[in-house]
């Protein structure tokens, strides 16, 4: 199977929801599917089957979790050689140079990104633009709305 890239942050988030999934969600819901099955006939019982399909939901999330982190290649930046390459789980800032405007992006696995708190898939178009680049190059980007050049200010191991 296909490794997964991810950082440790990223491995420990998936972790925690697995714990929470396995330690509360699960208990609450069997809970609840026992409730529901207290109040009679089952066929017309909705809390019944909310109750069931939260449990399908749960079950399903915990199996897509435990699959990830069973093939995922958590990579810890911090002990990386520092050769000033943009690689998986840096921080590069960027400077768009028709906009002038600067941007911090954090290069993370698929699961993790959230490109509100400027962290992008290292698959997406951006993050495969920067990947082995170093700092002052000049990157081309091409986006929806045409090629973007960008200069590569800092990259960073955190």
């Amino acid at each position: 199977m296909k490794q997964i890239p991810m950082t440790l942050f990223g491995a420990e988030k998936l972790r925690k929801e697995l714990e929470y999934l396995k330690n509360v969600r699960r208990p609450k819901i069997i809970s609840d599917i026992a409730n529901a099955r207290d109040h009679g006939d089952l066929k017309e019982n909705a809390e019944y089957h909310v109750a069931r399909d939260q449990q399908g939901f749960c079950e399903g999330r915990i199996q897509e979790i435990e699959a990830k982190l069973s093939n995922a290649q958590v990579i810890d930046i911090t002990k990386i050689p520092r050769n000033g390459r943009v690689i998986f789980g840096v921080t590069v800032s960027v400077l768009n140079l028709e906009s002038e405007e600067q941007v911090t992006y954090r290069i993370v696995g698929d699961d993790e990104a959230d490109f509100k708190k400027n962290l992008i898939s290292v698959n997406s178009p951006m993050a495969r633009g920067l990947i082995g680049k170093e700092k002052n190059d000049i990157v081309v980007i091409k986006t929806p709305n045409g090629d973007v050049d960008y200069e590569i200010l800092n990259v960073e191991y955190l």
